[in-house]
């Protein structure tokens, strides 16, 4: 059992004087977009406050762990571009930041609470010693545990002698716990509710909630960012932080996001997770922007923010209680809007991957198809069946060419071929500018509008009636060579479709 002078030694290492929250996510996949939100909620109460953010890992339930994860946690919040004060792997003057690092420091806070009265070692084979869900942290077993009045002297001899125990919080039968939340304000729940939470498991690990509450106070954390799920929670955490003599940080509980009015977003039910939002083509900051609304409003009509603007704009008191519900279409929208704000260079640089999937042909000019997209793509992943037609003619039908805004049918498209292919074989200069010029002469020419003749050689060299670009773009980036070979083929069509 520690003696006085570790926990003073433990105390006096405590960051005292301004603002520090943490991300302290269970290393247990990739992930997913409430966490990211959680993430990102504590980094700008601590940005806007000029304080500390901090990343602890929370790897004590060793049976959800997975291989990797940490570094996909790591990879995550700096992609998303929240960088944080204190971690894992850049150190800080609380280290470590792995709860597995800090094993040995839980055990001595659980024993001193059991010198205390507070919590008590418990040897019952027929209680559970293993960790519970949030959910079901209330559930009160009907039979009173008999070691909650087991003399120290006695349990101290058994956990000497080697006998197998976990040891629990001695959580109070009569009167009631209140609490403060920020968002939820204050909460009463009555004592005789609460179990006997465990707070050092079988195998000495600490429970994620015993944990939880000693490296927030060691770690001086003054605000805690999280789920709703841990509202259940709340009220034993602050009979731990009484037991202790410790302040208790400001709560701030975030509401659940849902995919639909019923059914709570899951990356175990399938719902995307941040990954997977990016490999869809959504950038990082417009998942970002938009996962900020998810739950808070700024006021105003305004939505598109920056990191350092949201920093600006927070402010916890525009965070709702109520549930909101993770809209894909508008998480598009903004993704759409984030691609048009890109410089042209800086998007061709991110669609050149999705452009190559289906562009092989080294004639085709990448940033000129970029420069095509960019006011038109609403995901990157949309880019290659938005300009597969480039590569490759696909097979259509004539009935494309039957366009009545346009004033086009078979035979019309069919006169407006002909013309197109003699003017483009005189051409020798191959440019935009003087493809368009060369069209617009011809519609002149023929006594037609522009879209009687730009139709018909939009459908024969893309062979879709949707395409990103005109008929001369398209024209522009195939080529000569390749705009004739395809204006022939329109050619045969019609005259096969017109007899």
């Amino acid at each position: 059992m520690a003696d006085k002078k570790w926990f003073e030694e433990m105390e006096a290492k405590i960051p005292k004087g301004k603002v520090r929250t943490r991300f302290a996510p269970s290393p247990t996949g990739w992930m997913h977009v409430g966490g990211l939100r959680t993430a990102l909620y504590a980094y700008l109460v601590a940005r806007k406050a000029e304080g500390t953010f901090i990343l602890r890992i929370e790897d004590t339930d060793t049976k959800r762990y997975v291989e990797g994860a940490t570094e996909i946690i790591i990879k995550t919040l700096k992609g998303a571009g929240l960088y944080y004060d204190e971690g894992p792997d850049i150190g800080g003057p609380v280290a470590p930041y792995v709860q597995s690092e800090r094993r040995g420091l839980y055990r001595p806070y659980a024993e001193h609470l059991c010198e205390s009265g507070a919590a008590y070692y418990c040897f019952c084979e027929h209680v559970e010693h293993t960790e519970r869900d949030h959910e079901s942290l209330g559930v009160v077993s009907a039979e009173e545990d008999k070691c909650r009045s087991l003399p120290i002297e006695e349990a101290l001899c058994r956990v000497q002698a080697g006998e197998e125990h976990v040891i629990r919080m001695k959580a109070p039968r009569e009167g009631t716990t209140t609490f403060e939340d920020t968002i939820f304000g204050t909460i009463t729940v009555e004592n005789k509710t609460l179990d006997d939470m465990v707070l050092i498991k079988s195998d000495n690990f600490p429970t994620y909630n015993f944990a939880n509450v000693v490296d927030d106070h060691l770690m001086g954390i003054t605000h805690v960012v999280r789920g709703t799920e841990y509202l259940p929670s709340t009220p034993k955490y602050n009979i731990l932080y009484d037991a202790f003599g410790w302040q208790k940080p400001v709560y701030i509980t975030v509401p659940l996001i849902m995919r639909d009015a019923h059914n709570k977003l899951s990356k175990r039910k399938g719902d995307p997770t941040y990954d997977d939002l990016l490999k869809e083509g959504y950038l990082p900051e417009a998942v970002l922007n938009y996962v900020a609304l998810l739950g808070w409003s700024p006021g105003g009509e305004r939505e598109m923010f920056t990191l350092e603007e949201l920093v600006e704009a927070f402010d916890t008191a525009g965070i709702s209680k109520s549930p909101s519900i993770f809209d894909k279409e508008k998480l598009t929208y903004f993704n759409g809007e984030y691609i048009r704000t890109l410089a042209p260079e800086q998007f061709a640089e991110l669609a050149e991957p999705y452009i190559r999937k289906v562009l092989t042909r080294p004639e085709v000019d990448v940033h000129a198809v970029a420069t095509l997209l960019q006011p038109r793509c609403e995901v990157l992943s949309d880019i290659p069946e938005k300009i597969d037609f480039f590569e490759a003619l696909p097979e259509y039908d004539t009935a494309l060419y039957v366009h009545k805004k346009s004033k086009t049918d078979e035979a019309v498209s069919l006169q407006m071929l002909k013309a197109a292919k003699t003017a483009f074989e005189a051409l020798s200069d191959w440019t935009q500018e003087s493809v368009h010029e060369t069209l617009i002469k011809l519609a002149e020419s023929l006594g037609v509008k522009n879209a009687t003749l730009m139709w018909p050689v939009r459908i024969a060299t893309a062979g879709k009636s949707v395409t990103p670009g005109g008929a001369v773009e398209i024209c522009r980036i195939l080529g000569r060579e390749e705009t004739l070979r395809r204006i022939h083929i329109g050619i045969e069509k019609l005259e096969e479709a017109c007899r």
